[in-house]
């Protein structure tokens, strides 16, 4: 059992700002956590391993902090090596990342780049075909964009042309690329987001990209089954990460929790996303989980 400092039931998030892309080792006390689970305590213990990825390698974007981070080091924990790709400006986040994983023996392997070009989603293949000898196990679509605007009238179009560049188009170009060198048992996992469900209004572009990449894993799930490649996504709620200072307003930090009573941490996503990884989901395909602190959604 640790005494890491998380959130207790009751507390919210505390207030502060960033730019973006928000950088993990500048975020306020407590830090997210990545290795281990909360308890109802209000303490933390180490996740607990069994092997489920033994010999795996995954390819996870936005890998340097946040629920990518805690991914990476899960996995990692379970005997998966990643490869991550993140921002130029998240290069030490990154390198944190990195060293956790290599603290539980598999390899982070590192490509830093701009994903809203096709071209580097191809380079991102490629790059993982060479350092894991061609044997891609799992790709898990993770890395986003947000930015609050309250109004659709005051909702830039550059916004939103780019957060859809951002959220969704690289998830069809890296599972596009990336299952000619996927076998039977190889999983896709993707991110999306409670606000796809309840249909936030603050962040209209986001909310809408979630949504079609819902319906994404409901088609590519239906079309890689037969084949024995399962693709499911995860739609977490409030989540502790940088995403939320770097990108959201003082009065939606301060009422940034969800019906448990707190945020949850990344390590929490990242038991559903071992789950979605690993044989223990072998007749799940197609579905969402929802990770969201206890927000009773339909679909």
């Amino acid at each position: 059992m640790s005494d890491k400092a998380q959130f207790e039931t009751g507390h919210k998030a505390p207030v502060s700002h960033q730019g973006f892309p928000g950088k993990e080792h500048e975020m306020p006390d407590p830090k997210p956590l990545y290795d281990e689970i909360p308890t109802e305590d209000g303490k933390s213990q180490k996740y607990r391993a069994a092997g489920k990825l033994q010999g795996k390698n995954a390819i996870i974007t936005g890998g340097d902090s946040g629920i990518g981070r805690a991914t990476a080091i899960l996995f990692a924990m379970e005997g998966a090596s990643s490869l991550i790709t993140y921002l130029p400006d998240e290069e030490k986040d990154a390198q944190e990342t990195k060293r956790l994983v290599e603290g539980y023996g598999q390899k982070c392997h590192l490509l830093a780049t701009d994903l809203t070009q096709r071209e580097n989603c191809k380079k991102v293949v490629d790059e993982a075909v060479k350092v894991f000898n061609g044997q891609i196990d799992i790709l898990f679509n993770n890395a986003a964009f947000q930015m609050m605007v309250e109004e659709i009238k005051d909702l830039p179009e550059d916004q939103w042309v780019h957060t859809f560049n951002t959220n969704i188009h690289p998830y069809f170009y890296l599972a596009k690329y990336v299952l000619p060198h996927m076998k039977r048992g190889s999983t896709i996992i993707n991110n999306a987001s409670i606000n796809a469900y309840i249909g936030r209004p603050d962040l209209l572009d986001y909310t809408s990209t979630k949504g079609a990449i819902v319906s994404f894993t409901r088609g590519l799930s239906n079309q890689q089954l037969s084949k024995g490649i399962r693709v499911n996504a995860v739609a977490p709620g409030p989540v502790w990460t940088p995403l939320i200072p770097s990108t959201m307003s003082e009065d939606a930090q301060k009422q940034f929790t969800a019906p448990m009573g707190r945020p949850a941490q990344p390590s929490e996503i990242a038991t559903c996303i071992v789950f979605l990884a690993s044989t223990d989901s072998s007749c799940i395909s197609g579905q969402t989980i929802h990770c969201n602190g206890g927000t009773v959604v339909n679909g």
